[in-house]
């Protein structure tokens, strides 16, 4: 009989961040096919999340490759300047968003409260969620991660029962392994995914922890991907950079 985390589908998703312009974005997605039957035959999902600007390109051009907004707003319409709303992405037939990405939280005062009212919004809609966790390096250093971690986790999922959790992921992303090159080790990454599940677990039992898909994101790229993804708990990565060109989101995927 199969453990509970090898029927955990891997996932490999690439947030663009504010890169690519149309015409890069139409070079990535004229290997989506390619990119799909690869991953296919790994028995792996994929999907990415482009700049607003360039979410329809990525649905038009994408061949069925999923396709999620980098943040949403927590509020449905009004005077909200710049804000875009649950209803405009499924409008637009966009099938999630991440929520608290650590550099919105760093540089739009995201708080773990906000992060919670978004994940309802995209929850309720029936659209999927990434909710992205992790600690600054003046945390980790003083001994705090799993402190900060927790923290997030019962703020940000808090109330959620009667939704849909299987369609929400949650993302481990240590402030001090994005875009560094430093890399947290798979025994840190094993060690605070695990103790992510357990959270889960004590909020929502065993059957929603054992089956929610927890992912590694930190400098994550081709010669590091298959050590984090053995681990028991990481059931796969949010990938900055590496996943920019398509050829090296090929390689992200023939090495998991």
């Amino acid at each position: 009989m199969l453990s509970i985390a090898k029927m955990r589908t891997k996932l490999l998703f690439g947030n663009w961040k504010m890169n690519s312009l149309k015409a890069e974005c139409s070079a990535f997605l004229a290997e989506s096919k390619n990119l799909l039957a690869l991953s296919n035959s790994k028995h792996i999902e994929i999907g990415l999340a482009p700049s607003y600007l360039y979410l329809d390109q990525a649905i038009a051009e994408g061949n069925g490759i999923t396709v999620y907004a980098q943040d949403v707003s927590d509020e449905e319409k009004g005077a909200y300047t710049g804000q875009v709303s649950v209803s405009m992405l499924l409008d637009h037939s966009v099938c999630g968003s991440l929520v608290g990405h650590s550099e919105r939280r760093a540089y739009c005062n995201e708080t773990d409260f906000k992060c919670n009212l978004k994940i309802k919004k995209l929850l309720k809609a029936g659209l999927g969620c990434i909710y992205c966790v992790g600690e600054t390096l003046a945390e980790y250093d003083k001994g705090f991660a799993k402190d900060v971690i927790k923290a997030q986790i019962e703020v940000g999922l808090m109330n959620l029962k009667g939704l849909d959790l299987s369609k929400l992921v949650i993302a481990y992303e240590p402030v001090w392994s994005i875009g560094t090159g430093k890399n947290a080790s798979e025994e840190i990454a094993q060690d605070i995914c695990s103790y992510i599940r357990s959270l889960v677990k004590d909020m929502y039992g065993e059957e929603v922890a054992s089956s929610m898909r927890i992912l590694y994101g930190g400098s994550v790229k081709p010669e590091n991907i298959h050590s984090y993804l053995k681990q028991n708990d990481v059931d796969g990565a949010l990938v900055g950079g590496a996943s920019l060109k398509a050829d090296s989101f090929a390689k992200l995927i023939e090495n998991c």
